[in-house]
C-alpha cells in the first residue's frame, strides 16, 4: 500500500545554514517562493534535489533542507541530467544564473532544453556577474558600464527566452523577482510539466546592477509595463485592465479597449500549449509590455520516454536474454 506524502510547510525545506546574500537581493524572494511552493507539489523531501553551478544563485542548495550539489561552473545541467536519468523518481532542479547558464555553460544549457529531460531550471537573470563583482554577462545590455566594460559593453545580449525557444524548449516562463505569490505558482506549474521546464526570473542585483528591471517590475509601473499571460485567457493588461494585444500582420500590437471599435473579443487569447512557437517567440521578444507568466508549455515526448522505448524495442528484437547468451554466441572455443 502506497504511503501518503507527509504534508510539509516551508520551514521543513529551510536548512540551518546562514543565508549569505546581499540585503535586498531578489534571491531571498526566489528562495522563499521555492520553499513555499515545494509543500504544494506533493513530493517527499528526500526525493527533491537541487543542483547548482557557480554564482550567487548557486548557493541555493545550502539553503534548502533537501538533497543537493553545488557543482562546477556551467555544468549543472549535465550533472542534473545524470541524477534524473539515474533515478527518474526524483524532482530535480537546476539553479543557475545568466553567466553560469549562458556563458561557460552555454552548450549544456541549450542541449538539456533540446533533449527534453524531465527536470526544471530556474534562471536567475540579473544581467551581470554578481559573485565575481560586477563584470558584464551574456545578458548585459549594449552600453552598460561594468567592472569589465568601464566605457560601456559593446556585445549584444542574449535573450534567454529566444535562446531557449531556438533550442526547442517546450516550457518557458518569465517572472519578476519581486512577486513571490506568482513565482511560487509558476514553480508549481514547472514541476507539473513533464519535460524540461525553464523559468527566467528577472532578478535585481542591488549592488552591481540595481534597478536593472525596475522599468518593468516596479510596483508603480508593473500593471502597465507587464502582461501576465495565462493559457486560454485574453492577452489583457493595464491598471484599468483596458489594454491588450492583437496581431497586426506579423507583429503584436497594443490596443485600447473601447477605442476604434476594439472590444475584449478582438484580443488574442493566449495558447501556451501549441507546438508552433511563432507566437511564443513574438511574446518573448515583446518589449512593451514585457510578457511574463507561462509563455510556452507544449507537451512532448521526453528523452527518458524515447530511451525506454528504444531499449524495449532492442530487447524485443534481440536473440540474447542474458550476458551468457552473448558470450557463447557465434564461434566459441575452449582453452585447455
Amino acid at each position: 500500500m502506497e504511503t501518503a506524502v507527509q504534508k510539509y510547510t516551508f520551514k521543513d525545506f529551510t536548512s540551518d545554514q546562514e543565508v549569505r546574500w546581499c540585503p535586498g537581493c531578489d534571491d531571498y524572494v526566489i528562495l522563499r517562493s521555492m520553499q513555499k511552493a515545494l509543500p504544494e507539489m506533493g513530493v517527499k523531501r528526500e526525493d527533491v534535489v537541487f543542483i547548482s553551478g557557480i554564482g550567487c544563485s548557486s548557493r541555493f542548495p545550502y539553503y534548502m533542507n533537501t538533497y543537493g550539489m553545488h557543482s562546477i561552473h556551467g555544468r549543472a545541467p549535465g550533472i542534473a541530467s545524470g541524477v534524473k536519468l539515474a533515478n527518474p523518481n526524483l524532482s530535480v532542479w537546476v539553479m543557475t544564473g545568466d553567466g553560469d547558464a549562458m556563458a561557460i555553460g552555454g552548450n549544456h544549457f541549450i542541449h538539456v532544453l533540446r533533449r527534453n529531460i524531465d527536470l526544471n531550471i530556474i534562471l536567475f537573470n540579473n544581467e551581470i556577474y554578481g559573485l565575481t563583482k560586477g563584470q558584464f554577462s551574456p545578458t548585459s545590455l549594449v552600453g552598460q558600464k561594468t567592472k569589465s566594460s568601464p566605457y560601456g559593453n559593446t556585445q549584444p545580449p542574449f535573450s534567454p527566452g529566444e535562446l531557449a525557444l531556438g533550442a526547442n524548449a517546450r516550457f518557458f516562463a518569465r517572472i519578476g523577482g519581486n512577486v513571490p505569490k506568482e513565482m511560487s505558482q509558476i514553480f508549481i506549474e514547472a514541476h507539473k510539466f513533464k519535460g524540461t521546464s525553464l523559468v527566467e526570473v528577472l532578478q535585481n542585483c542591488v549592488i552591481f546592477n540595481d534597478g536593472c528591471f525596475s522599468k518593468f517590475t516596479d510596483k508603480t509601473v508593473k500593471a502597465d509595463k507587464q502582461i501576465f499571460l495565462e493559457h486560454g485567457k485574453p492577452m489583457i493588461f493595464g491598471k484599468e485592465r483596458n489594454k491588450g494585444l492583437i496581431l497586426n500582420g506579423l507583429k503584436l500590437e497594443v490596443v485600447t479597449i473601447g477605442e476604434n471599435g476594439i472590444t475584449q473579443e478582438d484580443l488574442l487569447v493566449h495558447n501556451a500549449k501549441v507546438k508552433d512557437p511563432t507566437l511564443h517567440q513574438m511574446l518573448v521578444r515583446l518589449e512593451y509590455p514585457i510578457a511574463t507568466g507561462i509563455i510556452r508549455s507544449f507537451d512532448d515526448v521526453t528523452l527518458e520516454e524515447r530511451e525506454n522505448a528504444l531499449t524495449e524495442e532492442v530487447k524485443a528484437n534481440s536473440k540474447f536474454t542474458k550476458t551468457d547468451d552473448l558470450f557463447f554466441s557465434g564461434e566459441t572455443y575452449e582453452v585447455k
